[in-house]
């Protein structure tokens, strides 16, 4: 694996040596409905390991042929509707791009994408489903990130105390610049505090989904894992433990209905289709509906950041302004990412098999045994094999699947296959999973593949791993939209897989559907026989 700092960030470490210029948290997001869903055991087996891959890089000479965009938009509103009752019904999302796909033997075409009318009165967009024509929306001078976090739509600003929160900014706008700063000043002044943190809030998870499992036979993952990122943020970030404050231990189900209303539009929630199609794809709900619920989260960020919000008012951010970005970046994107990502990984390495699970306990033992029996930077940069596996999730299926970018001038975009040009101001959509399972970039790109990033030829790999809104080879800055906090979602994620196999050898998982992501029911935990 590629040598990285000991600092908990090492790309803030490069902002901080070039410029007083700061960075933000992660992404993401997460709503606690849980529709009737169907279980499908995961038993982990013995199976033979992968061997590391070796993939030639595309030739970037070649000359490609230059084709008019493919597709259309259909008829007026009813076209919309039509392409979003495939997308979520019909067809579901893979399917909606695989027809496409398959239909203007194109990886780029154009598209309609939800949740159309009424929400979002222009739907159109051209669709990038490649490895190769992907990353131009990562190129801020060439695409403007403005109003765009959700796509096609904007959820209403009064459910972020009537401010258009960091997510939603071009970095062309002044306040990008002061509210990234901000955040990172918070990241920097707490790093010594999330390794304590997390071992303390998932020390916690897994004492509780052993008493259950004990008392129960199985132990839903779901909950105790909302709890506990909650828990570990706030204790991490702003040195609060929720449940000593009057906000007490209801921060994940406030944050899952004020994240509902948010991305509604974009969910299905296993309700009627009829009704679902009417309550959360044609209007919008009302911000009403969450407005007490939010003000007691806001009310706890406010008591818990008093030390972020001083140095907010020494950038010119106003402290009402600074605490909802906060409470965004906190529970919006990092909660949601952490309530995403750890159930995908427990269902990816359940699935892999005990061989991968034992060999990551042996790899992380080992490790923490040579630095002195404690987890530190240092030991995690002595187990590749746990960092790869890491890298492997978040290729497979990335917490925030849909990247949007308006051109900001004509341009030249190149799939594999062809050349297309897109004109100023069309809407670029990108759906990540196809792009990081382009199999003119990775061999077997739909398996999950533990040690794919392990070595030299894993190394080279990196660059294709986008799931921070950027390659994994490059660092945010003040002037991409590079998910600043790309350091401290991987940070977490290696520790997350190492308080499960310090504990445990090996471990079994039922799966089930859930709006965003997978549930978890977890169903033997085999303790440390080694």
């Amino acid at each position: 694996m590629a040598t990285s700092s000991l600092l908990p960030f090492p790309s803030l470490q490069t902002q901080i040596s070039s410029s007083k210029n700061p960075l933000l948290l992660s992404s993401t997001s997460k709503t606690t409905y849980r529709p009737p869903v169907r279980f499908h055991p995961i038993i982990a087996s013995v199976s033979e390991r992968p061997q590391p891959i070796t993939v030639p890089e595309p030739d970037a000479k070649k000359k490609l042929p230059l084709r008019e965009i493919p597709g259309d938009y259909g008829v007026p509103f009813f076209g919309p509707i039509k392409d979003r009752l495939d997308y979520f019904y019909n067809q579901g999302r893979n399917e909606y791009f695989k027809s496409r796909m398959q239909k203007h033997q194109s990886t780029v075409f154009r598209t309609n994408m939800p949740p159309g009318p009424f929400i979002a009165p222009n739907p159109k967009v051209i669709a990038l489903l490649d490895g190769k024509s992907f990353p131009v929306l990562f190129d801020v001078t060439k695409v403007e990130k403005k109003d765009l976090f959700t796509g096609t739509f904007m959820p209403s600003v009064e459910l972020t105390g009537g401010y258009r929160v960091l997510s939603y900014l071009d970095p062309s706008e002044p306040s990008h610049t002061k509210l990234k700063e901000l955040m990172f000043f918070l990241l920097k002044s707490r790093r010594d505090h999330v390794i304590p943190a997390f071992e303390t809030s998932y020390g916690e998870l897994f004492d509780t989904l052993e008493k259950e499992l004990a008392g129960k036979g199985k132990a839903s993952f779901q909950q105790v894992n909302e709890q506990a990122a909650f828990n570990f943020l706030a204790r991490a970030l702003y040195g609060s433990n929720p449940a000593d404050t009057k906000l007490g231990l209801d921060g994940p189900k406030l944050v899952g209905k004020w994240v509902l209303l948010q991305l509604g539009p974009l969910l299905t929630l296993g309700l009627p289709k009829v009704l679902e199609e009417l309550l959360i794809h044609t209007f919008r709900l009302p911000a009403l509906l969450v407005k007490s619920d939010y003000q007691r989260l806001y009310d706890f960020f406010y008591e818990s950041s008093g030390f972020v919000l001083d140095e907010a008012e020494k950038l010119g951010i106003s402290r009402e302004e600074a605490c909802h970005n906060l409470l965004f970046a906190t529970c919006f994107n990092s909660f949601g990412g952490m309530r995403i990502l750890f159930p995908n990984m427990m269902k990816l390495i359940g699935k892999a098999g005990v061989k991968l699970q034992v060999e990551l306990a042996q790899e992380i033992r080992s490790a923490i045994k040579s630095n002195g029996g404690k987890v530190t930077m240092a030991a995690m940069e002595q187990m590749p094999l746990m960092k790869s596996v890491v890298y492997e999730a978040l290729r497979i299926e990335p917490p925030v699947a849909l990247q949007y970018g308006r051109a900001k001038r004509d341009l030249l975009i190149e799939s594999h296959d062809a050349s297309f040009e897109v004109k100023e101001g069309e809407l670029l959509f990108g759906y990540q999973p196809f792009a990081t399972k382009d199999p003119k970039i990775f061999d077997r790109p739909e398996e999950f593949v533990g040690d794919r990033f392990v070595g030299d030829d894993g190394e080279r790999l990196l660059k294709h791993v986008l799931w921070s809104n950027g390659p994994e080879t490059e660092n945010p800055t003040l002037r991409n939209k590079q998910c600043a906090g790309k350091d401290f979602v991987v940070l977490v994620s290696r520790l997350f897989l190492v308080e499960l196999f310090r504990r445990f050898d090996s471990f079994d998982v039922e799966v089930g559907a859930a709006p965003l992501g997978v549930t978890i029911t977890v169903t033997s935990l085999k303790g440390t026989s080694f």
